[in-house]
């Protein structure tokens, strides 16, 4: 179950994602508070925007409480052209070394509660996962076993995400050298040939 944190202050929210709601920072705070009621996978999901809330670390870790989420999955913002609506522009994206780096100062501000445990360099994205519940004997157990968790589902009896994870791919983990990237499958680049727009002499 996911939550959209898209700011770590009142003022921020209300900047960033322009709510309809009066009390938007109280639903905000409530839809936090709802996930500590689940026994499944919860992540805090952070949509880094430069210049807009990549300062605010300090207001962040303190919503770690209100929520205990499982994850904190940690994105930088993808830019989408530019419209009448929106503010933004590239200057706003950041890159992965920010989000990283972001990260990391997250992980450290939870006291060891959470580490950074994955990334995956193209998505500019970057996972904490909680240790007491998903290291196990310094492997990291953040992947999902689908076919137990139907199993369980279909059983109809109570289960929890401890019931249901499987260990992370070497690849996958924060650091590896593939970045993220499953060395099973191939990589397409695109390479791009732009035309000269001027004419070569006799041309």
């Amino acid at each position: 179950l996911y939550v959209s944190v898209d700011a770590g202050t009142k003022d921020s929210l209300k900047a960033i994602d322009r709510p309809l709601f009066g009390d938007f920072w109280e639903r905000f705070l409530d839809s936090l508070k709802a996930l500590k009621e689940k026994e499944q996978r919860t992540v805090y999901r952070l949509t880094l925007v430069k210049g807009w809330n990549t300062e605010d670390v300090d207001a962040y870790s303190g919503l770690f409480s209100i929520g205990k989420p499982d994850f904190i999955e940690i994105k930088g913002v993808t830019y989408c052209g530019s419209s009448a609506t929106s503010k933004l522009t590239m200057e706003n994206v950041p890159w992965h070394s920010d989000v990283k780096e972001f990260s990391e100062a997250l992980a450290e501000k939870s006291n060891g509660e959470y580490e950074v445990a994955c990334e995956h360099v193209h998505s500019c994205c970057v996972l904490l996962a909680k240790v007491d519940k998903f290291k196990i004997e310094g492997q990291w157990f953040t992947w999902i076993d689908y076919e137990k968790f139907h199993d369980l589902v279909a059983s109809g009896r109570p289960f929890t995400s401890k019931d249901y994870m499987t260990p992370t791919p070497s690849w996958a983990v924060y650091g590896a050298e593939e970045g993220g990237f499953d060395p099973e499958q191939l990589r397409y680049k695109k390479e791009r040939h732009h035309r000269s727009s001027r004419k070569e002499n006799g041309s």
